[in-house]
């Protein structure tokens, strides 16, 4: 299985992110879940990919050339793909993998999540989309998800299609297991 990741460029304060996703990256590692990732070496994608590498695993990251250039693309995956801009990337991103996951991160994470789990709701693919809520990273955001439902914008069976849990092989499990709900507009 291949697992898009999305997660911070930075390391947040705390320790316990960079701990919670080394020890997420690093199960992966052991338990044939390889991940397709930004492609840059800083912050928790640094982190959750070198823990994947370390455990065996595969790493597949997809940059932007302006972000390459930069010199942030990590040096030691398994496969680079450059890419034109953030659209290509995330397209390229999708394409490879099997299903996504967010860890902790800034307003790029919550995008890139939002957007497959939309895509998912919206019946363009049936793969699973999780959050890895360390330390109850996400446990406003989901507050948030709740007020949409209970306004009546949002169902509870697309809430429900998120996974969200704090225990790598709990989360890992769920995404295998994972069964789409009817597609929204069916």
């Amino acid at each position: 299985m291949k697992i898009a990741v999305y997660c911070g460029s930075r390391s947040g304060k705390d320790p316990v992110y960079a701990d919670k996703v080394r020890e997420l990256g690093t199960f992966f590692g052991h338990n044939g879940a390889d991940i397709v990732f930004g492609g840059g070496h800083v912050g928790l994608m640094g982190v959750v990919a070198d823990s994947v590498l370390a455990a065996g695993g595969k790493v597949y990251g997809v940059i932007p050339e302006h972000l390459r250039d930069r010199e942030l693309a990590h040096g030691e995956l398994t496969e680079l793909h450059v890419v034109k801009d953030m659209h290509e990337r995330k397209a390229k991103m999708a394409e490879l993998a099997d299903g996504f996951v967010a860890l902790p991160g800034g307003i790029g994470t919550l995008e890139e999540i939002f957007e497959a789990w939309t895509w998912g709701q919206l019946g363009f693919h049936q793969k699973p989309c999780a959050l890895f809520n360390v330390n109850g990273f996400y446990d406003p955001l989901l507050t948030m998800v709740s007020e949409m439902e209970r306004a009546g914008f949002l169902k509870q069976e697309y809430i429900d299609m998120l996974i969200k849990s704090e225990d790598p092989e709990t989360l890992l499990d769920q995404m295998r297991q994972y069964q789409p709900p009817r597609e929204k507009w069916t």
